[in-house]
């Protein structure tokens, strides 16, 4: 067994006053993101989405395996036949698969099976989570490799792609046509990843609008005062 070699932690304090402060810019920031199915084709910096994509890898992951892929799409052929496939799901879904109620809720949102944003937004980031590892040569000779904690570790790392997204000062939609065995197929990514989440990124078209929708307040997602066993 291969034992971690120990280092000192890299670790800011800062005084509570400014502990809040930079919680609340933090809570701001994020209070303001909002998903967006209208995007602008303007270019965005490869640079920039490297260095998102590499944040989002920063994320914690069972026994640190890092079990994620991050598939970057910037080709036109590529991005147009994944909105096919993307589209051919989706029409089925809200024509045959999804029940009432939920065609009810989205329909409040303004959504419908087409997805031209797959197409028009400069960038598209596709996740892949890694079932397992293969080690020592190509996946019908190699040896699989246990992963852990795999739809816990890849969700965290989106937790933080998409803050990165909205930090840098651009858009994101997450996508999640059911199913998604297509994007393997067009990606050509080996057996042993599955499509976790499909996002489109760029800049918001000029005059995009959003539902006005609201955040439940923190006292209807915080749960404190919680009675003892003994009680």
């Amino acid at each position: 067994m291969n034992k971690y070699k120990f280092i000192p932690l890299e670790f800011q304090t800062y005084i509570p006053e400014e502990q809040l402060r930079r919680a609340k810019e933090f809570y701001e920031l994020c209070n303001r993101r909002r998903t967006v199915r209208e995007f602008s084709d303007k270019a965005v910096p490869r640079e920039l989405i490297e260095m998102i994509i590499a944040t989002a890898g920063t994320a914690p992951s069972g026994a640190n395996k890092q079990p994620w892929k991050f598939v970057l799409v910037d080709d036109p052929e590529l991005k147009h036949k994944i909105r096919v496939a993307a589209e051919a799901e989706e029409k089925e879904s809200y024509e045959r698969r999804m029940p009432q109620e939920w065609l009810d809720e989205l329909a409040a949102l303004g959504t419908d099976w087409h997805k031209e944003f797959l197409e028009i937004a400069p960038y598209l980031i596709v996740v892949f989570k890694e079932k397992y590892r293969i080690e020592d040569g190509l996946p019908q000779g190699g040896k699989q490799k246990k992963n852990y904690y795999v739809d816990e570790s890849v969700g965290i790392a989106c937790g933080f792609l998409l803050a990165a997204i909205h930090n840098a000062g651009l858009a994101s939609l997450t996508h999640t046509p059911s199913p998604m065995n297509f994007l393997r197929e067009i990606l050509q990514r080996p057996i042993n990843e599955v499509p976790y989440l499909l996002i489109p990124v760029g800049y918001p078209k000029e005059g995009t609008v959003v539902p006005d929708i609201q955040r439940k307040p923190l006292e209807q997602i915080l749960v404190s005062n919680i009675p003892s066993a003994s009680a």
